[in-house]
């Protein structure tokens, strides 16, 4: 089962994910993080940091897991 991240905008970028989801703790570790981890988009392997993902994008991170992005948006409508 992934965890769910929630986001408030409707578009972010991998690199804004990565710090996001605690994964780094600062958006300058994001091009290091991806030249040494292997992180799938879709089940698609990616490591552009501006790779954009959306609500609904599963994201998996070598040694750390599977995310689901949601939307915040809708929670309280």
């Amino acid at each position: 089962m992934p965890e769910i991240i929630q986001i408030n905008q409707s578009v972010i970028t991998l690199g804004q994910f990565l710090k996001h989801a605690t994964i780094i703790s600062s958006g300058g570790m994001a091009k290091p993080f991806l030249m040494d981890y292997t992180v799938w988009v879709n089940d698609e392997a990616d490591n552009r940091r501006g790779r954009k993902l959306h609500p609904g994008d599963v994201i998996k991170v070598e040694g750390f897991g599977t995310y689901l992005l949601e939307s915040a948006q809708n929670e309280d409508n």
